[in-house]
């Protein structure tokens, strides 16, 4: 294996964190703000930042916006002097898919992650062609793919995997544990890197079905609590995973109620209660009204990194 595939597969195995993308009183993404939530993340310990993420508005932010994130995101992975990782999110048609992930590699990312093509006609081997288009214009990235369909066959993750020797890794964010474990088997369990695409709740069963990562929008807010996390799963030590799940789950649950429609907004809150950046989201999100703003404080009360 080479040092970049491994540096690359390293970079999956642990917290993979997706910064939210703050912004000004003008509604700009506010890039002093943007820098300082992922110098918080590397300084807290993370090594791996996903601007362009979900957590990050991905499908809130024009062009010109998405490729900013990113080159942010680089250069303060480059300023705060640790060994870190950039995956850009790359997605939307496929030209546009392929533009944005060569920027990204360009702008210095060493992995991109596509996000799952949303259009409502996605057969298999369009779903392969897809992401074949993306991983062949950028053969010096590595390349994770973002599964959130429950239909979509081990066989054609294999098959893109046997197509691109570039595609590293697998976030596979399905909610179902058993069919995350039949579709890692079938599809190459040491092929990939498969990450919990759920996130930190979901992470200790999708753990004992062979993710060895996970990804994280509760880091923005307590990264010290993924880390730990991570350390008892890594560890073996599922008693104390489930005392950090259990510390966690009213947050995430709060995140995940009516279809995870407040997913960002939960996020956001807790970064402005905390004096990070301004609470404000793009439509289709909305920021919360004041009964879940108290829950959001309630939930985070006891997070004092130890």
């Amino acid at each position: 294996m080479h040092r970049a595939e491994m540096d690359q597969e390293q970079a999956l195995a642990g917290v993979v964190a997706i910064p939210v993308t703050p912004f000004d009183a003008g509604g700009r993404v506010d890039r002093a703000a943007y820098r300082a939530l992922v110098r918080r993340l590397l300084d807290g310990g993370v090594r791996t930042v996903t601007p362009g993420g979900n957590t990050g508005e991905f499908y809130a932010l024009d062009e010109s916006e998405r490729r900013l994130v990113v080159e942010l995101a680089v250069a303060e992975t480059a300023d705060a002097g640790v060994s870190a990782h950039v995956v850009a999110g790359v997605g939307h048609d496929v030209s546009t898919a392929v533009r944005e992930a060569r920027r990204a590699r360009t702008a210095g990312a060493g992995l991109v992650m596509v996000h799952q093509p949303v259009h409502p006609y996605v057969a298999e081997r369009g779903w392969v062609e897809y992401h074949r288009a993306v991983a062949d214009a950028v053969p010096d990235c590595g390349v994770v793919l973002y599964v959130r369909d429950p239909l979509l066959a081990a066989g054609a993750i294999r098959r893109l995997g046997e197509l691109c020797p570039n595609v590293v890794g697998v976030k596979y964010a399905v909610p179902d544990t058993a069919r995350f474990a039949a579709v890692a088997r079938d599809a190459g369990a040491d092929r990939f890197v498969w990450i919990a695409g759920l996130a930190e709740l979901h992470a200790p069963a999708y753990w004992a079905m062979g993710a060895t990562g996970f990804t994280s929008g509760l880091a923005n807010v307590a990264p010290h609590l993924s880390l730990e996390l991570l350390a008892a799963l890594r560890d073996g030590d599922y008693g104390a995973a489930r005392a950090v799940r259990e510390r966690i789950r009213p947050f995430e649950e709060l995140r995940a109620e009516r279809g995870s429609a407040d997913n960002v907004s939960v996020v956001k809150e807790a970064l402005a209660q905390l004096g990070h950046c301004r609470r404000d989201v793009r439509p289709p999100s909305h920021t919360l009204d004041e009964e879940r703003r108290r829950r959001v404080r309630d939930a985070v009360a006891d997070w004092k990194a130890s």
